[in-house]
């Protein structure tokens, strides 16, 4: 389908800002080597290229393989992955292009360039006129570059000194893996569905008791614009002055929107509107900012707790008594019941009198329907004018027939034979209550409670102890018999699909990255090495999500900061390829095993520092930065920052020592 720039695609380019680098950093740095052993600029431009070619495209085609399974995800969050990973894969993809034709052809010229300038300089000084002899300057050293070579040497030679021995490497992968296995179990949050996002809109959907009129719903309208009136001409307290405001009344439900003059305070005035409502006699309500993705009124990060049964006393009783324990157990929660527990609201019932409706050829069918037909209308048959649509043709009473309740005893039915008699010779007329409504659910009686946790409750955790605590008290209450069924839905039960998919897409992630590292090293030891560096970047990815919580903002592991574990899979592998990739070059250069391991390791250093920081440096404004839509994928930067921060270190250390077990003179 068509697509168009937004957030989450413009966050995606973001993202791909350090990342589409660092095929560019890895064929430079390599070119440079190559110039530093004295080869002409021609031949290091293309030994340094053709050398890395191979891990250069086995990097970028791991990439893009783990967005392949996340756009063709189908459920709801499929269309926020399908604009991030459309985004990031078309510009890795070109910068795979770019490291390969470009960066060698204008490494190679700019060579060429700084050579012919050398070499005029040379001719100048060799001048037989040049008046005095000047003594060689010490050459001034770069601290920079100081420190990064004796980075380089001193990791090299730790790595040699715990590769020599089979113990040390097993103790370095142990306690490295072993280590972000225990990170990664310890800061595993529980889930949300998708962020709210800051939605300047404010919804108050009441509730009011069964049997209002339109005039008292008109009055409470009145009286919240009363009350809402000085929050509008001015700051009041810590909530933000209300812009506008609007309200709406229909049947059994009426709902206020709001909206800040302050988008970024929109959630201030909620205090304000849930003290507004609850001043209101018996009326009952909740208060929510409109979240970006939400479907439905009231609908954004709720739990739908659906109690079907055959018998309505049953399941307002079972309903009100789950609705007490959830206040109890989760203070702050919002709850709104679909349709009312209560079962005051006023109905007529009308019992039809066997035996004379027998008597007169009047069943209870043909009562009901005649009954209908005064009330609300019937549809009888459709009707289709000549060159006009077809439209339904019903039946209905006269307007104005019917204005009080009373009135319904006495309308006119027809008997068989042709006679016209009253209602009340045919029925009884019984006054009574019930609900407001009654909903259905695989055919039977249904009353939903839609339960939105405080935002200090992750919606996983939320569904947990419904399920793991309060239902289980229930049942032990005795409530739950009769027939009675709870089941959760709603966004709840959107949460449990996306992830199940999100599961299969990370598992399916896995396998296609070392399938197609298998292929392209002809090896199916050397992708195992390589994807070790998978279990410490997602736990680095909690540990960022964690350093966020602590330090930034408030962010859950909602399903868009879930795509970020998919994303680091194919991140992180890239600095084990360079390595590995590397250690086989020299190796089939004529190196022995320990000289190749720890050659590769001391000249990988510098492009693994370098385009991880890159990465790292890229992404760092999206968390730590507000702005809009920043909630969006402050998560998502947050997983993919930690990821690669910590897998790159550990990296270093664990592919080698795992390698070693591998690779033979």
């Amino acid at each position: 389908g068509h697509r168009n720039l937004n957030v989450i695609s413009l966050a995606g380019m973001s993202f791909a800002v350090g990342m589409v680098v660092d095929n560019a950093i890895v064929v430079m740095e390599n070119i440079d080597r190559h110039r530093k052993m004295g080869k002409d600029p021609f031949l290091a431009a293309r030994d340094g290229c053709s050398e890395v070619w191979g891990a250069v495209l086995a990097s970028t085609i791991t990439t893009l393989a783990v967005f392949l399974p996340v756009i063709f995800i189908k459920e709801e969050a499929g269309q926020l992955f399908k604009d991030l990973a459309i985004a990031i894969c078309g510009s890795i993809a070109l910068s795979l292009v770019v490291s390969v034709t470009f960066i060698p052809t204008l490494s190679k010229l700019l060579f060429s360039l700084r050579e012919r300038q050398k070499r005029q300089q040379k001719s100048i000084l060799k001048t037989d006129d040049w008046p005095l002899k000047t003594e060689p300057k010490a050459l001034r050293r770069d601290p920079l570059k100081t420190f990064g070579g004796f980075l380089a040497k001193s990791l090299s030679s730790l790595i040699s000194w715990f590769t020599e021995r089979w113990y040390r490497r097993l103790s370095v992968v142990t306690l490295l893996c072993g280590g972000a296995l225990l990170a990664a179990w310890l800061l595993w949050p529980k889930m949300e569905y998708l962020p709210m996002g800051n939605r300047n809109l404010i919804l108050s959907i009441l509730i009011p008791p069964p049997g209002y009129s339109d005039s008292e719903r008109a009055a409470v309208g009145t009286e919240i614009g009363r009350q809402l009136k000085p929050y509008m001409e001015k700051e009041i307290g810590d909530a933000d002055r209300v812009k506008t405001y609007f309200y709406v009344g229909f049947n059994q439900m009426l709902f206020v929107g709001a909206k800040s003059a302050d988008p970024k305070r929109v959630r201030s005035i909620i205090p304000p509107l849930q003290k507004i409502i609850a001043s209101i006699p018996g009326m009952f309500g909740i208060t929510l900012q409109r979240g970006l993705f939400e479907k439905g009124l009231g609908k954004g990060r709720t739990i739908e707790v659906d109690i079907s049964g055959p018998d309505l006393n049953h399941l307002a009783t079972t309903g009100g008594a789950l609705f007490g324990m959830i206040l109890k157990k989760l203070p702050g929660t919002q709850i709104r019941p679909v349709p009312s527990l209560e079962l005051t609201s006023p109905e007529v019932t009308i019992l039809p009198r066997r035996d004379r409706s027998a008597a007169l050829g009047v069943d209870a069918r043909e009562l009901g329907l005649m009954v209908d037909v005064f009330l609300d209308g019937r549809k009888i048959d459709d009707f289709k004018a000549p060159g006009r649509n077809q439209i339904d043709l019903t039946l209905m009473g006269r307007e104005g027939t019917i204005t009080t309740p009373d009135q319904i005893i006495d309308l006119p039915t027809v008997t068989r034979d042709g006679r016209q008699v009253p209602l009340s010779s045919l029925a009884t007329f019984i006054e009574t209550s019930g609900p407001t409504q009654i909903n259905h659910l695989e055919r039977q009686r249904n009353i939903t409670l839609q339960v939105t946790p405080p935002e200090s409750v992750p919606l996983e955790e939320a569904m947990d102890i419904l399920s793991k605590e309060l239902l289980p008290q229930l049942e032990k209450m005795g409530l739950t018999g009769n027939g009675i069924e709870i089941s959760l839905s709603g966004t709840a039960d959107k949460l449990t699909q996306t992830r199940l998919a999100l599961q299969k897409n990370f598992i399916l992630a896995l396998i296609i990255t070392y399938l197609l590292m298998a292929a392209l090293f002809e090896s199916f030891f050397y992708p195992l090495i390589i994807m070790v560096s998978v279990p410490p970047a997602a736990a680095g990815g909690f540990i960022g999500l964690a350093l966020v919580n602590r330090f930034i903002a408030p962010q859950a592991l909602d399903i868009l900061t879930m795509l970020g574990f998919i994303i680091l899979i194919g991140v992180v592998v890239n600095n084990a390829i360079l390595i590995v990739h590397q250690t086989l070059n020299f190796k089939n250069a004529g190196l022995g095993a320990k000289e190749a391991l720890k050659a590769s390791v001391e000249s990988r250093i510098r492009p693994i520092f370098m385009s991880s920081l890159t990465s790292v440096l890229g992404m760092l404004p999206l968390v730590l930065f507000s702005g809009a839509g920043s909630e969006l994928y402050r998560g998502l930067g947050s997983v993919v920052l930690g990821g690669l921060a910590l897998s790159t270190i550990f990296t270093i250390f664990m592919v080698p020592a795992l390698l070693a077990f591998f690779i033979r003179d």
